[in-house]
């Protein structure tokens, strides 16, 4: 059966490929998503792309997954720092998911360091630019262990 997946990125995300490109690189968030949906076609997968700035649309979104979607791929951006309600909707919803960063978040400002997903995440991805993305969908598409009403099907 094929894999229902969720891309989700966070605020300023959709300044890819103009906000500091010699940190984030110049691929834009329109190629990801394009990209994404090519690589999730080709490994018999669907996905959904979802980008906003602000958490609580990150957080209905992540609610409207419930019973839709098997696997979530998260990039929090700086959400991932701060935000204990994305957390608890991740959790909340018993998806499975992995999360992204572009960068390598260890060796940045020391207010990175810190991840309020990591230790609910299957897997945690940083540091190799855009191909996190294309390494996480292919982990969500054929490694992450299904729960509740999707493990079923």
């Amino acid at each position: 059966m094929s894999r229902r997946l969720l891309l989700i990125n966070g605020p300023n995300l959709n300044l890819l490929g103009t906000r500091e490109p010699h940190i984030y690189g110049s691929t834009t968030l329109q190629d990801v998503e394009t990209q994404a949906k090519t690589q999730a076609k080709e490994l018999s997968a669907s996905i959904d792309t979802f980008q906003a700035n602000s958490e609580g649309a990150i957080v209905d979104r992540i609610h409207a997954a419930r019973g839709e979607i098997d696997a979530i791929i998260i990039n929090a951006g700086a959400y991932t720092h701060t935000s204990v309600a994305i957390r608890d909707a991740l959790t909340g919803v018993d998806i499975p998911f992995v999360e992204i960063h572009i960068t390598n978040v260890h060796t940045r400002e020391a207010f990175r360091h810190h991840s309020f997903l990591c230790d609910k995440a299957e897997a945690v991805i940083c540091g190799l630019g855009v191909f996190g993305y294309t390494a996480a969908i292919e982990y969500a598409a054929k490694h992450i262990k299904l729960r509740g009403k999707a493990s079923r099907l």
